[in-house]
């Protein structure tokens, strides 16, 4: 596995994809396939059954893993 400089918790900039330009805090790394989740990015509507949780069921947004590759590190808060 190799190692990242990115870590949970750090500001990072998207340089790619739809999301090109937004500075987000990353909610995960997962190491093993070289991805990141960051918050309010790559935002995609899943499906969900009715329950006792959720009786009605219906749509949520959910934030998908994209490739470590497509963020950089932001220094500070900015």
């Amino acid at each position: 596995m190799a190692k990242f400089k990115i870590k949970k918790g750090d500001m990072v900039l998207v340089i790619t994809g739809d999301d090109k330009g937004k500075k987000a805090k990353v909610l995960q790394v997962l190491p093993k396939t070289a991805q990141v989740v960051v918050e309010g990015c790559k935002l995609v509507k899943k499906a969900i059954k009715a329950s006792e949780k959720n009786p009605k069921g219906g749509f949520v947004s959910k934030e998908m893993p994209m490739s470590i590759s497509n963020v950089k590190k932001v220094e500070g808060d900015n």
